[in-house]
């Protein structure tokens, strides 16, 4: 299959198929961080090419809820940061316009849980790093179309919560947010071998 993985510079998504023997090519603003087939630049430029499949990881920064103290910085009884809630709608709209492509046979979306007041589509199943074999929590949903339900591939024990402070996936410092962003080997892998 010809594969799109949209939004991803780590190439996570991309090698797990490539190594199924897909034709997958990843796509991102800034550089892969692995060598491989990647277009470093706008996903529209591409987007409308002759795809078989797409899995998206479109940026979530304002659209989740791990944010919403930073969308009611008083309290929801104090209001709403517009301005928050204005890059939340752009982030939405970017979502949409992926989740909506009707050339693209198959269809992957995914995203933490987002924030209730930007009323996202219905998801199609919630995932956890700790059912593909890594002992973390982290909530994440997945839009799918034509493409079956993702299955657990490694259930363990004793999950840590990805959000207690200094441990090795929520260490401060300039690159936390792209951490905490990068796609757990673990569910790429069950995507090659289940979807591809």
């Amino acid at each position: 299959m010809k594969v799109l993985v949209a939004c991803e510079y780590s190439g996570t998504v991309r090698e797990a198929f490539r190594k199924k023997g897909h034709d997958a090519i990843s796509c991102d603003i800034i550089p892969t961080e692995i060598d491989g087939p990647h277009y470093e630049g706008d996903i529209f430029d591409i987007l409308y090419d002759d795809w078989d499949m797409m899995i998206a990881h479109p940026p979530c920064t304002y659209l989740s809820n791990a944010g919403a103290r930073f969308l009611y910085p008083g309290g929801k009884d104090k209001g709403i940061n517009m301005e928050r809630y204005e890059k939340g709608m752009e982030g939405k709209a970017f979502f949409m316009k992926l989740w909506e492509v009707s050339h693209i046979p198959k269809v992957c979306v995914e995203n933490p849980i987002s924030s209730l007041v930007y009323e996202m589509p219905p998801h199609t199943q919630t995932i956890q790093p700790w059912q593909y074999g890594h002992p973390f929590t982290k909530a994440t949903r997945l839009w799918l179309k034509n493409l079956p339900a993702l299955e657990p591939t490694n259930v363990v024990d004793k999950a840590q919560s990805t959000k207690i402070p200094g441990n090795w996936f929520n260490k401060g410092g300039l690159d936390r947010q792209k951490n905490r962003a990068k796609f757990f080997q673990g569910w790429a892998d069950a995507m090659a071998d289940q979807w591809g």
